[in-house]
């Protein structure tokens, strides 16, 4: 088990209790798209969930995110979600930046080859209903206050807006309360790294004149703006100037998004009407574990990005997948070994949260590119992109999530830990039969089971559904429920 166990007003439990002892199996602190797809997902498993949620429930979050990436559609269609949020947004196919660099997403192979320009809001509208259907429990306007965790549970104690004091006693505590979350504090978990951009303006417009695309990114180097399109005639512009920088306690003016707006694009659109105007600043940081004992922690509340690329979001949602089939397993007793199955949760994301730190971090660096050398590197980066497609297929697989993969033991098939593109299967399309939650095993017409035919077959730590190829083939292949591939065997 990583970590140790916080004895913070530690109380003694018996490890033996039964499921009927716990309020809950697992409490999810935090109902933004993280936490709401691994509510969603535990539900529907059959887990008894209650969400924790500081915000009154009419309160709606503040959308700093638009852009769902493909990797993160396929598990949403895997979810029977991805067909009607992208009727809510704008798909983009070039996804452009500082103006030069474009990246071709039509490339990708998926059935979802581009960028979904919507706002977050959306996102999390379609989770919680899916959540909420699945029997998942809401507690809005309830704080966390204090954790404590023994050999069988977790206790969280709570209150509400009326300062009722209450805890909650589960098998499992997910913090997915984002970048100040209240989980990680009460763990006294370190959170290194730093602000890697400061005095962000912001501000809800109206513009005369649309932009090209949906989504646009441009910079001089002294300045640096992001207009992205909420689908109603609303934009969100996002202003940086390097001259600029000052407390984000300062008022934000129009004015001053329309001359950084100016200055990275040479044109404002005729911004107008502003509803809201704000100030803000971007880290880069990383939590050293993701997993203390029976709490993990997944989404900003375990790594933040500069918005560059758009893969926040997108991150703790594939977080979210992935813990949620594990915790899964372990609440029904079906992994022989559910400690180490817990662990890989670690070792499997904590490297592509640190890959993305990287990854937006130098997208962001590139757009604040200065000094006559750092331009003249970012524009032999554009050109080798534009020119290399191996290079440019790479930056494509990381930027959309579908070129992630996680590591195998040492003589496992070449394509374990890879992502399962949506094979189309004599019982249908891959991700629509991963909607039930379980494996699937594809194999053969009549080719039996990988256990009695391969010892080196894993023992499935959940339920497989069958699959057969459309025409005949030597390969078996296990699906994990999160659409990567446990065993392949020729």
């Amino acid at each position: 088990m990583t970590g140790k166990p916080s004895t913070d007003s530690a109380q003694s439990s018996d490890p033996s209790a039964t499921p009927g002892s716990y309020d809950t199996d697992v409490t999810v602190v935090g109902a933004g798209p993280t936490g709401l797809l691994l509510a969603g997902d535990l539900a529907s498993a059959g887990g008894r969930v209650t969400v924790i949620e500081r915000r009154p429930e009419q309160t709606s979050n503040l959308t700093r995110a638009f852009g769902v990436h493909a990797r993160t559609l396929e598990l949403l269609d895997a979810r029977d979600l991805a067909d009607e949020l992208v009727k809510t947004g704008s798909p983009m196919t070039h996804l452009a930046f500082f103006g030069r660099l474009a990246l071709d997403l039509s490339r990708l192979r998926t059935r979802f080859p581009f960028l979904l320009v919507t706002p977050q809001y959306e996102v999390e509208r379609l989770l919680k209903r899916r959540a909420l259907s699945a029997g998942a429990r809401f507690r809005y306007g309830t704080e966390l206050h204090g954790l404590s965790q023994d050999a069988a549970s977790v206790t969280a104690r709570l209150s509400d807006e009326d300062g009722r004091e209450s805890t909650v006693r589960s098998r499992y505590l997910v913090g997915t309360d984002g970048v100040r979350s209240s989980v990680r504090t009460a763990l006294g978990l370190p959170f290194p790294g730093g602000s890697v951009i400061r005095s962000m303006a912001m501000a809800d417009v109206r513009l005369a004149e649309a932009p090209a695309s949906p989504l646009i990114a441009d910079g001089t180097g002294d300045a640096f703006a992001v207009i992205a399109s909420f689908g109603d005639g609303w934009y969100r512009a996002m202003a940086w100037r390097r001259s600029h920088q000052v407390p984000e306690s300062e008022p934000v003016g129009l004015e001053e998004v329309r001359e950084i707006t100016r200055k990275a694009f040479g044109t404002d659109f005729g911004m107008r009407d502003p509803r809201w105007l704000s100030r803000f600043h971007s880290d880069e940081r990383q939590v050293p574990e993701y997993r203390q004992g029976r709490i993990f922690l997944a989404g900003d509340a375990a790594h933040v990005h500069s918005p560059a690329g758009g893969q926040g979001m997108n991150t703790g949602m594939q977080d979210a997948a992935n813990l949620s089939w594990k915790l899964t397993a372990a609440l029904r007793g079906d992994a022989p070994d559910a400690d180490a199955l817990l662990d890989t949760y670690q070792s499997e994301r904590h490297p592509v949260g640190k890959a993305v730190l990287r990854s937006s971090g130098a997208i962001v660096r590139l757009a604040m590119a200065h000094s006559r050398s750092q331009r003249l590197a970012r524009s032999l980066a554009a050109r080798l992109l534009s020119i290399l497609r191996p290079a440019s297929d790479k930056a494509m697989g990381m930027i959309s999530g579908i070129g992630i993969a996680y590591g195998a033991k040492r003589g496992a098939h070449r394509l374990t830990g890879r992502r399962a593109p949506d094979l189309q299967l004599a019982e249908g399309r891959l991700y629509e039969l991963l909607r039930g939650g379980e494996f699937v095993l594809i194999t053969s017409d009549g080719d039996p089971s990988p256990a009695s035919t391969a010892s080196a077959a894993p023992a499935v730590p959940g339920r497989v559904t069958r699959a057969h190829w459309q025409t005949p083939r030597d390969t078996r292949l296990l699906i994990r429920p999160d659409g990567y591939i446990a065993w392949a065997q020729h």
